[in-house]
């Protein structure tokens, strides 16, 4: 079973149909409510909800996930009635399995209360017609330049080898940076700030920088960088700090930071590998959408 916890949660819908072939006469009297197991209809219905609230218990590595709306709809053709089933949930996976299974048990109910009056009905498909929500439903940028600052004593002294820039760096690549520059420096404040200014003159579109956010003596970083932002993102870092607390309780000692210099979004986060892993979890792709707000373009 896939591990989703690294997802965050958002809204999922899908919408799928099967279809169940028949004679025109049994289609006659289904709409007739001439059938002998009764109306199907309804029965169907109540079988299409069950059975997308069930889906875990029949598709082993479905996740189980909550279930917030369900609305069926039948459509009767010529040759055969259609169901379409639309689900909605808040979650960290789809529900488009959910979706397809409900709209198969509803045509194999009726199958089942048809059959005695139709050999010949046949289930012909059960597809997926549309799903949205979670970051396929962001459009992919890709030529966006990138600078991350690592900001450890010890790092610079090379008394050990900083793996969090790497960790940000193949993040970064693969939401489509088009380049990526990584520096380490000390916890001093005046060559941080001239390196934000130097980023954010040159055009940089993302510069992380990582470490020197605790509560230590030598825990610089947002100090020195809040005075140099032009805009805040509170959001941003409210989005960070409740999936990284989630995760880990001491994450709320941290002070992490994000804002914007001219065209260069700034996103300040811890130095642990871990916490940089979560930065990129969370906040990408959607952090790449304030460019297209810089830009006026509006949201999507």
């Amino acid at each position: 079973m896939r591990d989703v916890s690294f997802k965050n949660t958002t809204k999922r819908t899908a919408f799928a149909r099967a279809e169940l072939t028949a004679s025109a006469e049994t289609i006659r009297r289904v709409q007739n409510g001439d059938t002998p197991k009764g109306d199907p209809v309804p029965v169907a219905k109540v079988a299409a909800i069950q059975a997308t609230k069930k889906t875990t218990e029949w598709i082993p590595y479905c996740h189980n996930i909550p279930i917030e709306h369900v609305r069926v709809d039948f459509e009767f053709l010529e040759d055969r009635i259609a169901v379409e089933v639309f689900v909605v949930s808040v979650a960290k996976t789809g529900v488009e399995m959910e979706a397809m299974t409900g709209a198969a048990a509803a045509v194999l109910t009726l199958y089942d209360m048809l059959k005695m009056i139709d050999d010949d009905m046949e289930i012909v498909g059960v597809r997926l017609l549309s799903k949205t929500g979670g970051k396929s439903d962001l459009p992919k940028r890709n030529g966006w330049s990138a600078q991350v600052l690592v900001m450890s004593d010890r790092a610079h002294r090379g008394e050990y080898e900083d793996r969090s820039g790497p960790i940000l760096e193949r993040a970064l690549d693969a939401h489509g940076a088009g380049s990526v520059s990584i520096m380490v420096l000390p916890d001093e404040s005046d060559s941080l700030a001239n390196e934000v200014r130097t980023a954010s003159e040159s055009g940089v579109s993302i510069l992380i920088i990582t470490g020197g956010t605790g509560v230590g003596p030598r825990d610089i970083t947002p100090d020195t960088v809040e005075p140099l932002l032009e805009k805040s993102l509170p959001g941003v870092v409210a989005a960070y700090q409740s999936y990284s607390h989630s995760r880990l309780p001491t994450a709320m000692l941290a002070r992490p930071l994000a804002g914007i210099i001219g065209q260069t979004v700034v996103l300040v986060v811890p130095g642990s590998p871990g916490a940089c892993e979560d930065a990129m979890a969370c906040l990408m792709p959607s952090l790449l959408h304030v460019h297209s707000m810089l830009a006026g373009e509006g949201h999507p």
